[in-house]
């Protein structure tokens, strides 16, 4: 007999933010976003700044701003591991404008490769994390 659920783990450096059985989860992959239900087959992603969406009785019950990481799937189980995560409902428009304007002339004001490559990092997480916050 097939699983109802999928059990979803979120995990980040720091502690295990959420734990739930969906029945799907939709996770930003790095070649897109993709669903995962019961019986889904083995798969490992890595993740792109983006929502996490968790359907439980028919409803999206989390939103969640992840910012890198991994996805896992196997044996009805998917794994996020990311580097950050935060609930949408949580997130600040102003702070993450202010952070934007701020990744913007450091990216301008970088000196180096490294240090653009780094501001524009972080421009794109901003970027991301306002049409989240949207």
């Amino acid at each position: 007999m097939a699983a109802e659920s999928v059990r979803f783990e979120l995990v980040s450096p720091e502690k295990l933010l959420l734990a739930v059985d969906a029945e799907m989860v939709v996770v930003p992959g790095e070649a897109g976003d993709f669903g995962v239900l019961p019986g889904h087959s083995p798969l490992i992603s890595t993740i792109r700044n983006g929502v996490i969406e968790v359907t439980v009785n028919g409803a999206v019950t989390e939103r969640i701003f992840v910012a890198g990481g991994f996805a896992e799937v196997a044996n009805d189980k998917l794994t996020v591991l990311a580097e950050e995560a935060t609930p949408v409902s949580k997130l600040d428009r102003a702070k993450v404008e202010q952070a934007l304007k701020d990744a913007r002339e450091d990216f301008d004001d970088a000196k180096d490769d490294h240090a653009k490559a780094r501001a524009n990092a972080q421009v794109e997480k901003y970027t991301a994390m306002l049409e989240a916050a949207a």
